[in-house]
């Protein structure tokens, strides 16, 4: 069992979000399921590897931009699956972030992100970052193009 485990609460659609979150992400499996009677009111899912805990806990909770999953796309083929996937019935915001039908914040973003705005060359990694800033979803041949610019 891992130590640390991403607790994610809905007000009634978590089993909703573990079957959306398990039809998106390859490699994905609903772990277990807890119903009183036929009420679901929480399960475990595991991603990538990773578990998250999914429980109904009515109105009062809400996910806000404070807290976000990180997706890593090495492809542009990666960051537009997921980008179109996760954001379908949601909202696509700006530099990679999108909210999910359900209200959860995710960033899809490629590891060369990281890579050219930590770059030693400030004006390269600040061309990095305006391009960045203009963008909804990434792209990672605007943001190489970016940073090449003299």
């Amino acid at each position: 069992m891992q130590k640390i485990t991403t607790f994610l609460t809905y007000d009634n659609q978590a089993e909703d979000a573990m079957n959306f979150y398990t039809s998106v992400f390859k490699n994905s499996k609903i772990k277990s399921v807890m119903r009183n009677g036929n009420m679901f009111f929480g399960g475990t899912l595991e991603i990538g590897g990773q578990e998250f805990f999914l429980l109904n806990g009515g109105p009062t909770f809400t996910f806000s931009l404070g807290i976000s999953l990180f997706v890593s796309c090495p492809t542009q083929e990666e960051i537009d699956y997921y980008w179109e996937k996760l954001s379908e019935g949601g909202r696509k915001d700006r530099c990679g972030w999108l909210q999910d039908k359900f209200g959860v914040s995710w960033q899809i973003v490629p590891p060369i992100l990281g890579e050219l705005l930590g770059d030693k060359d400030a004006a390269k990694s600040q061309r990095v970052m305006q391009a960045m800033l203009k963008m909804n979803k990434l792209d990672i041949n605007v943001l190489k193009e970016a940073a090449n610019q003299k």
